[in-house]
């Protein structure tokens, strides 16, 4: 399989985040904001346990979607890149 030309890849925007509870109240807080469809299209999936990756066209919602939750989860820093967090 040929590999994808880099128009045609995911573009992904990588969130560290702060809070209690995060890998369950972060799937919650972005399914009851936007729904499952806007859950699809953020695609969020855990690098480590702090670091989320979503995807660029969905980061305002997301981000959205943390302010308005019950639980406090706080965007500390969002980057185009891994490394981009660390420093």
């Amino acid at each position: 399989m040929k590999p994808l030309i880099p128009s045609h890849r995911d573009k992904r925007r990588y969130l560290l985040l702060q809070g209690k509870g995060l890998k369950k109240n972060v799937i919650y807080a972005i399914k009851e904001f936007t729904g499952i469809l806007g859950l699809s299209e953020s695609n969020p999936v855990w690098i480590k346990n702090n670091i989320l990756s979503v995807e660029r066209k969905s980061l305002d919602k997301v981000k959205a979607s943390f302010a308005v939750f019950h639980e406090k989860i706080e965007v500390l820093k969002v980057s185009g890149t891994l490394k981009g967090l660390s420093s």
